[in-house]
């Protein structure tokens, strides 16, 4: 699977997608982004809609989350409202807003 990343230095205003590969947040990104996978690493933040078939949040998101399978570190701190059909969450995480986990298939 192919991915794009979103160097530490770089803040990027606007949506960010792509198609069937993944995304790793190193950076800033004010927009919505949109992936088979995303990840938010440690000092990194998105402010705006996550979405994705994979989560992994490690730094910091601000907005709004869905995806089928999502993932918090100790690190990551979320103020966003979370659908997601399966979360794991370490201890330490931080989130804040409504939270839909909708199990099943």
């Amino acid at each position: 699977m192919a991915g794009s990343i979103v160097e530490e230095d770089l803040t990027i205003e606007g949506n960010v997608s792509s198609n069937g590969g993944g995304i790793d947040v190193k950076g800033r990104v004010v927009g919505d982004v949109s992936a088979d996978a995303i990840t938010v690493q440690l000092g990194g933040s998105v402010d705006g809609a996550l979405s994705a078939k994979k989560i992994t949040i490690e730094g910091k998101h601000n907005g709004s989350l869905k995806c089928d399978d999502l993932k918090l570190a100790a690190s990551s701190n979320v103020q966003a409202d979370v659908t997601a059909r399966t979360m794991e969450t370490e201890s330490g995480a931080k989130v804040v807003g409504k939270i839909n986990i909708t199990g099943g298939q």
